[in-house]
């Protein structure tokens, strides 16, 4: 039985020639980098963490890590505390230890790159209790890893865990863990909201987005349609060379659009500072993120750049 294959809306295709690797890596063969930026690290509140069951809250790890808070619940999104990608050395140290982790009720993967799916970081955060929640074409790969607890979601479905309704939404991306399972498992985002009245606080939490990894796509007004967001976490790197990424990765400054797409209040980048997967560095991302900032008169309070291990304490009455 031939394998389902996915694909992004209008069929937008991510496949690249032999000769256009090449010609990237000639091309940055020639390239002279600064690369001495790093995301700085603070220390987590690691008894605060551990003991909030109430307040939401959004953690940076490093690259599209987050641990999150909410609705009573601790979840993480594509957890990677690998210590390198390929032959890359990591950039920084994860901001927090992954033995210094609450207990993980909710796991969130985007798609199954290595950079955003690492089995053995998912090994040390399972308990009996954790939810997997995967990709369409990804829940028997990790049934079969061990993790037996998981759901599947095609786009626009949802799950309602405790008292949080995850959806899964478009991306326009692609997928491969081996040279034969080329987008045979599919790629989104999450958008969580309350599934009911809120439990744990007074008023509703906000809604948060979780982008996942993309290009920039008609999908995020679509999103922003049928969503009411507070708060995105939104990509800003791996984009250089953009003959080459642009289908895949947003930019800078199409990470700005998006977020005005999706209609968000504040937007946390994200997939920057950790591996280097492209040309590109962290300070470009941030100094073009920047730049476009100013440029479209947008506040600077919206854009909230997360430190590696620093928590945003989020709630409903800080967005209205």
């Amino acid at each position: 039985m031939p394998k389902i294959r996915y694909n992004n809306m209008n069929d937008v295709s991510t496949d690249h020639s032999v000769g256009e690797f090449r010609q990237w890596r000639k091309e940055r063969r020639g390239k002279k980098k600064d690369l001495s930026f790093r995301v700085p690290n603070v220390p987590p509140d690691i008894e605060y963490l551990h003991a909030n069951r109430r307040d939401a809250t959004i953690t940076w790890i490093g690259h599209s890590t987050f641990f999150i808070q909410y609705e009573g619940l601790n979840l993480v999104t594509d957890p990677v505390w690998a210590k390198r990608m390929g032959l890359d050395p990591r950039l920084g140290e994860p901001g927090i230890a992954i033995g210094d982790m609450p207990p993980v009720d909710v796991v969130l993967i985007s798609h199954s790159h290595y950079d955003h799916l690492h089995l053995a970081s998912i090994r040390k955060l399972y308990r009996e209790e954790t939810t997997v929640i995967v990709p369409a074409g990804l829940r028997a790969k990790m049934v079969g890893k061990g993790f037996s607890n998981s759901i599947e979601l095609n786009w626009w479905e949802e799950a309602v865990i405790g008292g949080a309704k995850i959806t899964f939404v478009p991306a326009q991306h692609w997928t491969r863990r081996t040279p034969f399972d080329t987008n045979t498992s599919h790629w989104g985002g999450y958008v969580l909201e309350p599934a009911g009245q809120a439990q744990f606080r007074d008023g509703e939490e906000p809604a948060l987005y979780f982008a996942g990894d993309s290009g920039y796509f008609p999908g995020f007004k679509e999103i922003g349609s049928r969503f009411d967001i507070d708060v995105a976490m939104i990509p800003i790197g791996a984009y250089e060379p953009e003959w080459l990424m642009a289908t895949q990765h947003v930019n800078p400054e199409q990470a700005l659009q998006a977020f005005l797409d999706v209609r968000a209040d504040k937007m946390i980048p994200m997939h920057y500072g950790t591996f280097r997967l492209a040309d590109d560095t962290p300070r470009e991302a941030l100094d073009r993120m920047e730049a476009e900032r100013v440029r479209l008169g947008m506040k600077a309070e919206r854009i909230q750049v997360l430190k590696h291990g620093e928590t945003l304490r989020v709630n409903k009455s800080s967005f209205t």
